[in-house]
């Protein structure tokens, strides 16, 4: 028996080491609304350590009605690791196969960093990895 019963995700927050540079980011590729913002707030004292504050980030509010967030607490120059532990990457599912190629097409044009759409025949999946500014990898999913 499991300890939780679970529905699944509520949100995930991803740390991150400029605010502005990021939300650009996120903006560009999701366009979702924003469901809170404190990073007008960031610089502020104390901000950074308010979970009141969301700690001077951000959170969108994602189709599903998951929530992701951005953290500023990084140190300026770190980057992201997916070979250690922790996060290796978070996964977004979208429509078609089409709009993988798509994005693929507009991350070019932005200069992101991507691979190319990749069918994974044996899980009826197709993806689309990508890295955020600070090299968190990302995924784009959609069913073959």
């Amino acid at each position: 028996m499991a300890i939780v019963s679970s529905t699944g995700f509520a949100h995930v927050r991803l740390t991150v080491t400029d605010i502005a540079r990021s939300k650009a980011f996120y903006d560009s590729v999701f366009g979702w609304p924003v469901a809170a913002d404190q990073s007008d707030k960031v610089d502020e004292p104390g901000v950074r350590d308010s979970q009141e504050q969301i700690y001077g980030g951000t959170v969108y509010q994602t189709p599903s009605g998951a929530l992701l967030g951005l953290r500023p607490v990084a140190a300026a120059g770190d980057t992201f690791d997916s070979e250690r532990t922790g996060l290796d990457h978070v996964s977004f599912a979208v429509g078609s196969r089409a709009e993988l190629v798509a994005a693929r097409d507009a991350l070019e044009e932005m200069g992101a960093p991507h691979g190319e759409v990749t069918d994974l025949s044996d899980f009826g999946l197709a993806i689309l990895s990508f890295s955020d500014p600070d090299g968190v990898h990302l995924e784009l999913t959609a069913e073959l």
